[in-house]
């Protein structure tokens, strides 16, 4: 599966991005997917997760009750609206895809996309 994330950009404090992650290749309704997101200098980390039929839906504590996962499979897309951005959610956002359920339980992904940038001013 191929994966082109997009949506990022410059927002305030407090504002809303929806990113959006297109998938071609084999059949998307197949693969856990998830958004990650990496700060400068540090390993990527988990933000949220969703299953194939979009059920399993988990979140990191620091994003929870702030941003939203979701996917349209019909689509093709997986979709993660953040709310009440702040300056520490600053980060290149990655979706990435998985087969197994062990693997998504694991956070462990196979494929990834380009990534996004969101910025956060104060």
């Amino acid at each position: 599966v191929q994966l082109q994330a997009s949506g990022g950009g410059l927002v305030q404090a407090g504002g809303s991005l929806r990113l959006s992650c297109a998938a071609s290749g084999r059949s998307f309704s197949s693969y856990f997917m998830g958004w990650l997101r990496q700060f400068p200098g540090k390993e990527r980390e988990f933000v949220a997760g969703i299953a194939r039929s979009g059920g399993m839906i988990s979140y990191a504590d620091s994003v929870k009750g702030r941003f939203t996962i979701s996917r349209d499979n019909a689509k093709n897309t997986v979709y993660l609206q953040m709310n009440g951005l702040k300056p520490e959610d600053t980060a290149v956002y990655y979706c990435a895809a998985v087969l197994t359920l062990e693997d998504y339980v694991r956070q462990e992904y196979d494929y990834w996309g380009q990534g996004t940038l969101v910025t956060v001013s104060s």
